[in-house]
């Protein structure tokens, strides 16, 4: 064993990206102590993006303070790796800031925009946004209000929209929007492709996780559509249908919208910025995982956009993963060799959840050193 990639997600709920790795890592390097070992923490935009790229790169955290899912006054941070800014919008309007009476009509992301502006007043040259774990459904308009863009509503007074308010936005106006971000690339990372409106838009699919009630989502959805609408015909952007642009409560929509973004696959922005390409060459194994793997894991997520990649590099992929759900069977076409759950025994989830790092160690230790015996396998 020469080199192994070690680049899991984390387990929802029970351990993080870097849990996971350091107890996969500890076992990997029990069984082959002389073998290089690569850890990598991952995550898709959502909580977490800011450690996974530090965790690889050298560059730091820094805090500022800024406005939270209500306006309140937080202390937050975003990561600076050279000249790129790594800004996961959690930070400042994710649903663990909201609380336990969450309202996606009434959070606003004024505070991701603050974080944005703290980058660029650092020198950021690029900005990578993490669209992930929100608690809002304002289309990103709270963002780019705090970056200067001016919503008019009909009596012509400038307003800060939520998503309760939306449908009152009658004119936007660019023309105070902060000049440098024309001269920054701003890449935000996004993992569903979910359209702005309609059946499989932001309001109806995530605003019910954020609080909002059944007779709310309709009007929720009416304040996206205004938003694209008026968007269009000022901006002459269209972004009603565009994938992706439902991600966050609409921000994805909102980044390409008022901050010209690019919307990229979150694990992809992830594994060209650390170089996991290069770290696949001379690899012998590479180990991934998450909490659940099923037929919608090869849609974009972790261990898809790492299998794809490693199937390249004929390089084995081993996921390790908490449940494995219908259609999982679907990951192997696209490079992972081989699943393996932790949970060892059929008990509850308030159970198993209590014992998944003994179980994920348990788990790591018999891969390896099956892997051991393989070799001498006729």
């Amino acid at each position: 064993m020469k080199k192994i990639v070690i680049i899991p997600d984390s387990f929802k709920g029970t351990m993080s990206s870097r849990q996971v790795g350091q107890i996969i890592r500890q076992e990997a390097v029990a069984c082959w102590p002389q073998a290089e070992t690569i850890c990598v923490e991952v995550a898709d935009g959502g909580e977490g993006s800011v450690d996974a790229f530090l965790s690889v790169l050298p560059g730091e955290k820094k805090t500022v303070s800024v406005q939270g899912p209500y306006g309140e006054t937080i202390r937050s941070f975003y990561g600076m790796i050279g000249d790129t800014a790594v800004i996961e919008m959690a930070a400042a309007a994710g649903l663990p800031l909201a609380g336990d009476h969450c309202n996606a009509g009434q959070t606003t992301t004024f505070g991701v925009g603050q974080l944005m502006r703290a980058a660029l007043d650092n020198g950021a040259q690029k900005i990578i946004l993490g669209l992930g774990g929100s608690a809002t459904n304002d289309g990103g308009t709270g963002a780019a209000a705090a970056l200067g863009v001016q919503f008019l509503n009909a009596a012509g007074q400038s307003f800060v929209p939520v998503g309760d308010t939306l449908c009152e936005i009658t004119h936007i106006d660019l023309s105070g929007l902060d000049a440098r971000l024309s001269q920054v690339k701003v890449i935000a990372m996004c993992d569903i492709d979910n359209p702005l409106c309609g059946p499989s838009g932001a309001a109806t699919v995530f605003a019910p996780q954020k609080g909002a009630s059944e007779a709310q989502i309709p009007l929720l959805d009416n304040g996206l559509h205004r938003m694209a609408d008026v968007v269009r015909h000022d901006l002459g952007k269209d972004v009603l249908t565009m994938k992706g642009a439902g991600a966050a409560g609409g921000m994805g929509a909102g980044a390409v919208a008022f901050f010209g973004a690019e919307l990229r696959s979150g694990i992809d922005v992830v594994l060209d910025t650390v170089q996991y390409d290069e770290m696949l060459q001379d690899c012998s194994m590479v180990i991934t995982g998450e909490g659940r793997i099923d037929g919608q894991s090869v849609h974009g997520k972790v261990i898809a956009g790492i299998a794809k990649r490693a199937k390249k590099h004929h390089v084995p992929v081993i996921a390790i993963v908490g449940d494995i759900g219908d259609g999982a069977d679907a990951v192997y076409d696209i490079g992972v060799s081989a699943i393996f759950s932790i949970n060892r025994q059929a008990v509850p989830f308030t159970i198993a959840k209590t014992q998944t790092f003994e179980n994920l160690r348990q788990t790591a230790r018999t891969i390896f050193h099956f892997a051991q015996i393989a070799k001498s396998i006729p």
